[in-house]
C-alpha cells in the first residue's frame, strides 16, 4: 500500500517521523489552518470541499497529525501540549509564520483553544467547524471513553475499517485518483494507534484547557443539530460563544457540517476575515 500512496502536500520531520502539510494560495493572503477532528482518516481530502473555495482569497493549509492522512502512525504522546506544539513546529519549519485563524473540526477545537493559550501571538481568530469545547467533556467518564477505545481495537483486529460506512468520508470536489487515495488512507489509518491514543488523553486535555480560562480572539462558530455528537453539545458551543462574545451559526445538519453547508461556512468566513482587516 505505501508505495500506492501520493503525497498531495510536503512532509515535514518531527522527532524523526515524517508530518504531512498541504498548503495551497498566496502565502501574502491571511492564513486558515484547517485542523481536523478525531479519527478523520484523510483531512486534506475531507477539507477539500472547503479549500477549494477559499484559496483565490487566503493561504490555505492543513495540517494531518500523526495518524491521520499521509502522515506517520506511530506511538507519539498525544497530550495536548505535544499535539499543538508538533503542529506549530511543521508550519515553522516550512517557513509560515503567524498570526493563522485556526479551523478546528471536532476533538481539535481544543487544539486551537491551547494554542492560542500557549501562543497568543500566534492566533488571529478562530473558526469553528463544530468544534468541541472544554465544556463537552464534563459529562464523559472513564466507562464510556473505555468503551470507545475498546470498539476501536476490536474494529481494527477485525479489519472494519474496509467498510465504507464505518468512517467518515467525502468524495465532493475528487477526482478519480482522490477518492482511491481517500480510500487507500482508510483502509490504512482507520482506528490506529494514534487515535486510539488521543482518545485516553481527551478527558485530560480538556480539563488542561479548561483550567487555562477563556480565551479572547475574534470567532465565528458553526455548529450543527448535535444529533452525532453529545449530550448538549449545542448548549455548549453557545455557552463557549457567549463567553468569546462570538458569532454563533447554527445548521441543520450532521456534524461534518462542511460536507453539507460548504458554500455557506466559505461565504460566511470571507465576510468574517474582512472585518478582522478593518
Amino acid at each position: 500500500m505505501k508505495n500506492e500512496l501520493k503525497c498531495k502536500g510536503e512532509l515535514v520531520s518531527i522527532n524523526g517521523h515524517d508530518m504531512h502539510v498541504y498548503r495551497q494560495g498566496d502565502p501574502n493572503k491571511p492564513k486558515i489552518v484547517l485542523m481536523s477532528g478525531s479519527g478523520t482518516v484523510a483531512p486534506v481530502y475531507d477539507f477539500k470541499v472547503l479549500y477549494e473555495k477559499l484559496a483565490d482569497d487566503f493561504r490555505v493549509i492543513v495540517i494531518e497529525k500523526f495518524g491521520y492522512g499521509y502522515s506517520d502512525i506511530y506511538e507519539t504522546p498525544c497530550d495536548i501540549d505535544t499535539l499543538v506544539s508538533a503542529q506549530k513546529e511543521a508550519l515553522d519549519k516550512l517557513g509560515e509564520e503567524g498570526p493563522y485563524i485556526l479551523a478546528p473540526h471536532s476533538m481539535s477545537g481544543l487544539e486551537a483553544i491551547r494554542w492560542k493559550q500557549d501562543y497568543p501571538e500566534d492566533v488571529r481568530a478562530i473558526i469553528g467547524l463544530d468544534m468541541a469545547v472544554p465544556a463537552v467533556y464534563q459529562n464523559w467518564t472513564e466507562k464510556e471513553l473505555s468503551k470507545r477505545i475498546k470498539f476501536m481495537e476490536k474494529a481494527r483486529k477485525y479489519k472494519l475499517q474496509k467498510l465504507p460506512m464505518i468512517c467518515a468520508g467525502n468524495k465532493q470536489c475528487l477526482s478519480e485518483d482522490e477518492v482511491k487515495q481517500q480510500k487507500l488512507l482508510r483502509n490504512r489509518n482507520a482506528f490506529n494507534i494514534c487515535y486510539m491514543n488521543e482518545a485516553k488523553e481527551v478527558l485530560k486535555n480538556a480539563e488542561i484547557v479548561d483550567a487555562a480560562g477563556q480565551i479572547e480572539c475574534p470567532a465565528v462558530l458553526f455548529t450543527s443539530n448535535g444529533k452525532q455528537t453529545s449530550n448538549g453539545w449545542v448548549e455548549h458551543q453557545k455557552n463557549f460563544a457567549s463567553g468569546m462574545n462570538a458569532k454563533l451559526i447554527c445548521f441543520d445538519c450532521g456534524h461534518y457540517i462542511h460536507y453539507y453547508k460548504s458554500k455557506e461556512i466559505c461565504e460566511e468566513i470571507k465576510t468574517f476575515v474582512s472585518s478582522l482587516r478593518r
